[in-house]
């Protein structure tokens, strides 16, 4: 395994501002479970859901009165808002507006990644990343056209105005809706990107980090206009998630953290030996950066100390691609204003 490379300065702004909640030093630091919540999780096998916070989970398969959801092949992604439930499967996107108990197919193209906006009551713009492009509906999902992003859109993030999705091609940012392609990224490797996280505070700091399969991590701080490489040379990072100072990647070859907004990187997830980490999730973003559930090559982990270690929480069998959690965490607010 190749050693994370140490980082440069990295966004002042993302330091020096930021207040947010501290990592607990053992398990019984962390908060209690909060049983109240629903985990989903993907797989080849298609969507599971755990009502007891990942104790026991159950195959998914939708209400009669709805779309069949039993046979939706890999299951890309999930995301939940406040209303709905959204699944991006190989058979298509499926939309539930119960909890994810009836469900509506609302594509037959595969659907590798989905977003809404962050204001889904208000603005009803829904994106879907395919194998082919981008597709966005302004309507919710009613009807979809074409936009300029290209490649296969396995990821997604729109802070505003910016929308950045990440392809088998590279990184597309529009400032116009994915109307069309307003920056063209410098310095970023060639090949599939496999993640991407963005400064909670954007308008003021706009750095950001992305994976590129076998390529490494690479950061921008101009907004995207130009990349360099930072970290992790020559390995890929599945996934990521900045809180704060804190800097979190799910890599292919464990779990790291860095605790200065990724100046320098060391290694976590004691447990997680034999299993390679697909998708963080922290249930209880911003309030809490103790609990997280980690989509692994071999089921579900779960830490309750912040990432030092994990215990496992179901679907060993299974090959997790996504996980989530309904209510959603809350991203329209920063964590580090309180």
């Amino acid at each position: 395994m190749r050693a994370p490379l140490a980082l440069g300065l990295c966004g002042a702004l993302s330091v020096a501002a930021s207040a947010s909640p501290q990592v607990p030093r053992t398990e019984e630091e962390a908060e209690p479970i909060v049983a109240s919540l629903t985990l989903f999780a993907g797989s080849a096998s298609g969507l599971w859901q755990s009502g007891n916070w990942g104790g026991t989970w159950r195959k998914a398969i939708g209400s009669p009165s709805g779309d069949s959801i039993e046979e939706v092949g890999q299951v890309n992604a999930i995301l939940t808002t406040t209303t709905n439930v959204y699944l991006a499967a190989e058979t298509g996107l499926y939309v539930s507006t119960d909890f994810g108990r009836t469900w509506e197919k609302k594509t037959d193209q595969a659907a590798l990644s989905v977003l809404v906006s962050r204001y889904p009551m208000a603005d009803l713009t829904l994106f879907v990343g395919t194998r082919s492009g981008l597709l966005k509906s302004p309507d919710a999902g009613r009807t979809f056209g074409p936009t300029a992003v290209a490649g296969a859109v396995s990821r997604l993030e729109w802070p505003g105005p910016e929308l950045f999705a990440v392809t088998d091609r590279g990184v597309a940012i529009s400032r116009d809706g994915a109307d069309s392609i307003a920056v063209r990224p410098a310095g970023l490797a060639p090949g599939p990107v496999r993640s991407l996280t963005l400064s909670s505070m954007w308008s003021l700091d706009p750095v950001a980090f992305v994976g590129v399969e076998g390529a490494g991590l690479y950061r921008t701080r101009d907004g995207g206009g130009s990349w360099e490489l930072v970290a992790f040379e020559g390995g890929t990072v599945n996934d990521l998630f900045w809180f704060g100072p804190f800097l979190y990647a799910a890599a292919e070859h464990g779990f790291f953290l860095s605790q200065n907004a990724g100046e320098s990187w060391e290694q976590w997830g004691q447990g997680l030996e034999g299993v390679e980490p697909r998708r963080l999730l922290f249930p209880r973003y911003p309030e809490s950066g103790s609990e997280l559930f980690l989509a692994t090559s071999g089921g579900v982990y779960r830490s309750l100390d912040g990432g030092r270690r994990f215990r496992p929480s179901g679907l060993a069998e299974e090959d997790v691609s996504a996980v989530a959690t309904f209510p959603p965490p809350d991203r329209t607010r920063d964590p580090r204003r309180r």
